[in-house]
């Protein structure tokens, strides 16, 4: 394992420390579980901008997409807990 030295602001620092006495762990285990969520979260975003680009160009490519109305109506019946059908794919290009 490879050893990093950081440099935190004293007042970080102190906030770290009192955030792991409360979680009942240690500093250090505390930060490198801090950095872990960062990477994670910076990973997964841009996953994301990968995975929204390459539809974007699948929409280009072949003029198909969905109706913005139609899918933020299915996302709110998906969060009220229903069940509804999947908005069709409907050319908006000829």
């Amino acid at each position: 394992m490879a050893t990093t030295s950081l440099k935190l602001p004293d007042e970080l620092k102190q906030r770290a420390i009192l955030a792991a006495e409360r979680q009942g762990i240690s500093p250090h285990a505390f930060m490198v579980s801090a950095i872990e969520q960062a990477a994670d979260a910076a990973e997964a975003r841009q996953q994301f901008i990968n995975r929204a680009s390459q539809a974007r160009d699948e929409m280009l490519k072949t003029g198909e997409g969905f109706d913005a109305d139609e899918v933020h109506a299915y996302i709110q019946a998906r969060l009220a807990g229903k069940n509804p059908v999947r908005p069709p794919i409907k050319k908006w290009r000829s």
